[in-house]
């Protein structure tokens, strides 16, 4: 099983797809580290040699961000959002939706489960 910054990628998808599995990388920067690692994106991961597996790293080291080093540049944006005062900041804090969605209805999966109105007796 190829290991490529701390995940481990399934074995049995291509490697392109597998890729997506990490954290800061899609479809199309999958595509792109694959092709600039030279190595086939229909190839699947049980069948890359440890060359293959050196290059793709290298590449996402030379190319992207990743993993937790991004995880840590997004939570240092939003905290200082919220340090400022800026409106999305507070958004964030308050775990409302933050880019402008309508929140009387819908917004479930940012406010949570429904509390119950009026709980009498």
């Amino acid at each position: 099983m190829a290991r490529i910054e701390g995940v481990d990628l399934p074995r049995n998808k291509p490697v392109w797809i597998a890729l997506t599995r990490i954290y800061g990388i899609g479809q199309t920067t999958a595509r792109h580290l694959v092709q600039v690692a030279d190595v086939n994106p229909m190839t699947r991961v049980f069948e890359l040699t440890d060359s293959d597996v050196a290059k793709i790293r290298e590449a996402i080291q030379a190319e992207v961000r990743v993993e937790g080093e991004l995880r840590k540049e997004v939570m240092m944006n939003i905290k200082r959002l919220a340090d400022m005062g800026a409106y999305r900041g507070l958004r964030h804090r308050r775990g409302l939706p933050v880019r402008g969605q309508r929140t009387h209805t819908n917004a479930r999966t940012r406010k949570g489960p429904r509390r119950a109105a009026g709980k009498r007796r």
